[in-house]
């Protein structure tokens, strides 16, 4: 097949390529994937060119970026520093917008874009809504500081990914981690400045009809429906009468006030099987002079006495929680006994149960459906109850961990792994894909993540689009595809000399960009800006740092870019709104990309 009709057909199914994302009707993940076939089946990519994306190191290291991502998450690190920074902004709006932009920009550089606007996004909504403003005053501002701070460093966007391994393969040498920020830091700055001074212009003021819940008190809520408001913490001594009586409903008549809800061993390990032992310790909730005076009958020992404040600050922590489950129809749980102080599924206590929202006191109860049933105990098996068909849990126990519970278990573990993944990444020491992948095994090895949730944080679409957008870039090289368009482009502004072509890769990288994928564009667009700047004799350097700044400019429509899709429902904006404040915004980004990019790295 001869080179212009290699060319012709790379260029037509590029342009298949661009209609299918458009049209949105074939996952992208079979476009990207089924592109690279059709170019192999039409002769124009070799088998291992065609296979190539899922070996390549930019894939490798993307992935591993979402597991290390996922670790910070799930552990509560990013919801802590989003309340600690936000908590700081106070009651004003252009400071509170300050905060939760800077916020943005800075975690995108370290974990990418999806992952931190997803962190921030339930905590900016909560904070919006106690300031009785519009979430969608802040969410726009959220995301597009985001997609600015992407370019601070190389793990704030896959885009930086490749363009960094596309400087390698051209001979101008690999651009370093924190090299991205020459570019980044103005971007970031008028991002800012634009919209602090014209936001109320610029940002759309919206009403959703549909908001995330807000469990930020949820412990007072629990403590509050289920009348947990004193605690007493009795230990049993080696005279009490109480040894040898089962550990499980516990005879409290002529106690009125009070009732068992956990007994623990010596250990300090829940349990309802056997009976009681000296070194036992029971908890009693109610009245607290009641549960002084049957400590004092029976020869127990009072330890603590927990306020209802307290029992609020102590019943979800780092180590464990409480879950609501509901008993729904056809249950197998249905019709089974069970009573406050009982110990299920290997560690969960049942602090109490409740029929038709009212507590049905300290007895055995026969559980129907509807019923309520509140459970305390580790995360790991209130994680487990999620998935559990005889249940439906009221809110999930991940979701309450990670708004009520900032610094959750191995939080302290992933701030390490990520402090050491930064320092190897900008020492330059081993290469980014080995650290990275590193970290995200030390995420699995360290127990900060489970096997499978290190799978479901993984964005298998942005992978499986990356390997298969790859041989696409490919075939534009090697048919001459890209060739052919950068001598168009060349013939058409190489005349008015490299800032032009700057100008023009820009435009068409913006508006490809608003149609699919930045990280696709970015795929497309490296192989024609190459070779343009071959053509031009210009060093390729500042024309694919200026290609990275063009990619990042995902802000006219809500399908430019997954976060900006996930914002739109929460905030209630509409296809067209996206425009007023990102249009602003890419001709700042154009300033960047062809005049301030070229200052820094010469042609």
């Amino acid at each position: 097949m001869c080179r212009v009709n290699e060319a012709a057909l790379t260029l037509l199914t590029l342009a298949g390529v661009v209609v299918l994302f458009v049209s949105n009707r074939v996952p992208v993940e079979i476009v990207a994937v089924g592109s690279a076939l059709v170019l192999y089946g039409l002769g124009i990519i070799s088998l291992t060119e065609a296979l190539a994306g899922f070996a390549d190191p930019a894939v490798l290291l993307i992935g591993a970026l979402f597991v290390v991502s996922e670790g910070l998450d799930s552990t509560g690190v990013t919801t802590w520093v989003g309340q600690a920074v936000v908590s700081r902004a106070g009651a004003g709006v252009r400071k509170l917008l300050l905060y939760t932009m800077l916020l943005s920009a800075g975690l995108t550089a370290l974990i990418g874009l999806n992952g931190a606007v997803a962190a921030l996004l339930p905590m900016t909504i909560v904070m919006a809504m106690r300031r009785s403003l519009q979430p969608s005053r802040l969410l726009m501002p959220l995301a597009f500081a985001g997609s600015a701070g992407g370019l601070l460093l190389l793990t704030g966007s896959p885009v930086n990914v490749v363009i960094s391994d596309a400087a390698q393969a051209a001979g101008v040498g690999a651009f370093g981690f924190a090299e991205f920020a020459i570019a980044g830091i103005p971007v970031v700055i008028g991002t800012l400045a634009i919209v602090l001074l014209f936001g109320d212009l610029l940002v759309p003021q919206r009403t959703s009809d549909i908001l995330p819940p807000d469990l930020s008190e949820h412990a007072r809520t629990l403590v509050e429906h289920y009348s947990l408001e004193n605690v007493v913490h009795e230990r049993v001594t080696g005279g009490s009468d109480l040894i040898g009586q089962p550990r499980i409903g516990v005879d409290l008549s002529g106690y009125s006030g009070i009732s068992m809800i956990t007994v623990a061993d010596d250990s300090g390990r829940p349990t309802s099987a056997g009976d009681l032992e000296a070194g036992d310790r029971i908890t009693i909730l109610g009245d607290v002079d009641v549960a002084r005076q049957f400590a004092s009958d029976h020869g127990l020992t009072v330890e603590d006495v927990f306020s209802q404040g307290q029992v609020t600050d102590g019943l979800l922590s780092p180590d464990g929680g409480a879950a609501e489950v509901i008993i729904p129809p056809r249950s197998g749980l249905v019709g089974r006994a069970v009573q406050p102080g009982q110990v299920v599924n290997g560690g969960l206590v049942v602090i109490a149960v409740s029929r038709n929202e009212r507590p049905l006191g300290t007895g055995p109860v026969e559980l129907e459906v509807g019923d309520t049933v509140l459970v305390e105990g580790p995360w790991s098996l209130l994680d487990e109850v999620e998935d559990h068909d005889d249940v439906l849990v009221v809110d999930s126990p991940e979701l309450v961990r990670r708004q009520a519970v900032p610094l959750g278990p191995r939080s302290a573990t992933a701030l390490g792994i990520l402090g050491v993944m930064v320092l190897l990444l900008m020492s330059g020491v081993i290469p980014a894909v080995v650290t990275a992948l590193l970290a995200a095994g030390a995420m699995i090895l360290l127990r900060v993540l489970t096997m499978q949730k290190a799978y479901r944080g993984i964005s298998w679409t942005t992978l499986l689009l990356v390997a298969g957008m790859i041989p696409m870039s490919t075939a534009i090289t090697n048919s001459g595809a890209g060739d052919l368009i950068a001598t168009a482009m060349v013939d058409s502004v190489g005349s008015y000399g490299p800032t032009a072509l700057l100008a023009g890769l820009f435009v068409i990288t913006v508006i490809f960009g608003q149609l699919i994928s930045n990280t696709a564009t970015a795929l497309v667009m490296i192989p024609i800006a190459v070779a343009a700047a071959d053509q031009l004799n210009i060093s390729a350097r500042p024309v694919l740092m200026s290609l990275c700044v063009g990619a990042a400019v995902a802000f006219l429509t809500p399908v430019a870019t997954p976060v900006n899709m996930m914002i739109m429902r929460p905030a209630g904006y509409r296809f067209g709104d996206y425009w007023r404040l990102g249009l602003p915004l890419a001709l700042l980004f154009g300033l960047v990309a062809v005049l301030w990019v070229p200052i820094v790295w010469s042609f």
